[in-house]
């Protein structure tokens, strides 16, 4: 007599590893619940975002009429998918859109003049041993520069970096509507299909000046929404991420706040006007700053928690005038010449030759 057969019990649930051999690929990470992340180009901005920008996922930028700080965030987005060899859609509303990569900066290092020196021989054994600690530091560090680059702004790219590399440009210019654009999208995540297991290959979008008044559809703002959800909506399914910069002064103020809720991650950015006396004495190092970004909403993949930032707002700058940097806005020290000092206010007074107070 056959024994009878025991089914476990268990449940049919099972966990998506998909992104377990995401990091054999250059240029990905791994984030929490099941999160893999294409790096930004900027390393502050990685960090700042919990690691970049997560794959399937829409970034918006909000640009500002007074200053193409924009276009920092594209060209640094886009030379960091191309050092990593990954396939990249642009578009511009430009004649010769393939003409913008030559704009594009080349990689580099901002730390290397902050590289450690071999003490002498005879300047003991634990400066050896420190030495020897700071340089596997730094060694650790530099192991992320398959996922992150230092981008020289003031050099463009190698060629070595654009030939062979699968390159689609895009005009917007001449197009009466958005059906040339959605062509190219639909054609292009469609290699980046997220079926699998394995992710064998990511893509990035860049949509530069998506509401330009140049396009013939920019007065068509019901069909630049359809555009941007269905765009959305192939992302979610694809293992890319597209990054569409807008100038919402231009757009009605219905469909900007429509584009801005469509976002998985929205930013905007601001230019210092010249000349303001006021926030040169607000904030250290103004005249370093270039503009400000500002974090309106972080993506959120597989979860409903929200990204904690350390800030909201980060002044932009050039670190040895050619690396792009984020930091905190600090605030300058107050002294008498830059308004009432807290030395100086407050609701009792002393004399110095009686000693006593008045209140």
């Amino acid at each position: 007599m056959a024994a009878p057969t025991v089914r476990s019990s268990g449940s049919s649930f099972s966990r998506n590893i998909s992104v377990v051999s995401s990091p054999q690929i250059p240029g990905l990470k791994c984030g929490p619940n099941g999160t893999t992340f294409i790096s930004t180009g900027i390393r502050d901005l990685d960090r700042i975002l919990g690691g970049g920008y997560p794959l399937g996922s829409l970034v918006m930028v909000m640009e500002d009429p007074e200053a193409p700080h924009h276009m920092d965030l594209l060209r640094t987005f886009m030379s960091q998918g191309l050092v990593n060899n990954q396939p990249l859609l642009y578009a511009s509303p430009s004649k010769d859109p393939r003409g913008f990569l030559g704009t594009l900066p080349h990689p580099g290092s901002s730390k290397e003049d902050n590289k450690p020196t071999a003490p002498e021989p005879d300047q003991g054994e634990s400066l050896r041993i420190a030495w020897q600690y700071r340089k596997y530091l730094e060694n650790q560090k530099n192991s992320v520069d398959d996922y992150s680059n230092d981008f020289d702004m003031r050099k463009p790219l190698e060629r070595q970096f654009l030939s062979g590399r699968p390159i689609d440009c895009v005009s917007l210019l001449d197009s009466s509507d958005l059906s040339v654009a959605q062509d190219h999208c639909t054609t292009f995540l469609s290699k980046f299909p997220r079926n699998s297991n394995n992710i064998a290959s990511v893509g990035r979008i860049a949509i530069q000046s998506f509401c330009s008044p140049l396009c013939e559809y920019s007065e068509k703002e019901t069909d630049m929404l359809s555009f941007i959800r269905l765009l959305k909506s192939m992302l979610m399914v694809s293992n890319a991420v597209a990054i569409v910069t807008f100038p919402p002064s231009l757009l009605s103020p219905s469909s900007s706040k429509r584009l801005q809720h469509m976002a998985d991650t929205l930013l905007s950015i601001k230019a210092i006007p010249d000349g303001d006396k006021e926030l040169e004495k607000l904030l250290t190092g103004y005249k370093d700053i270039n503009g400000f970004l500002n974090i309106h909403k972080v993506a959120r993949i597989n979860t409903q928690v929200p990204v904690i930032l350390e800030a909201k707002t980060f002044s932009m700058s050039l670190k040895k005038r050619r690396f792009l940097a984020l930091e905190c806005l600090n605030q300058a020290p107050v002294d008498g010449s830059s308004g009432t000092s807290y030395g100086t206010s407050g609701s009792c007074s002393g004399s110095s030759k009686s000693g006593a107070l008045d209140f």
